[in-house]
């Protein structure tokens, strides 16, 4: 009778690789305030804004849309 040791090296394993940053059609808060260096509370108070440009709901969870903030902020001098 065969043991069972927790290890097969018959099957694979099913990890999931994480996405780039540089390559997400939209990032958390937490994802564009590392990407652009900008604070947690000021990007959020920028989604917060009417008519933003690049924010992006689903459900009550904002997303920020990545090229547009990426426009967003080429186009400021100041935030």
């Amino acid at each position: 009778m065969k043991e069972y040791s927790g290890l097969s090296s018959d099957k694979t394993t099913n990890v999931k690789e994480a996405v780039p940053i540089h390559l997400k059609m939209t990032l958390t808060i937490k994802e564009a305030a590392e990407y652009s260096n900008i604070g947690i509370n000021k990007i959020d108070a920028l989604l917060k804004q009417p008519n933003c440009p690049f924010v992006l709901f689903v459900g009550n969870k904002k997303l920020v849309k990545r090229r547009a903030f990426e426009e967003f902020i080429s186009a400021k001098l100041i935030i």
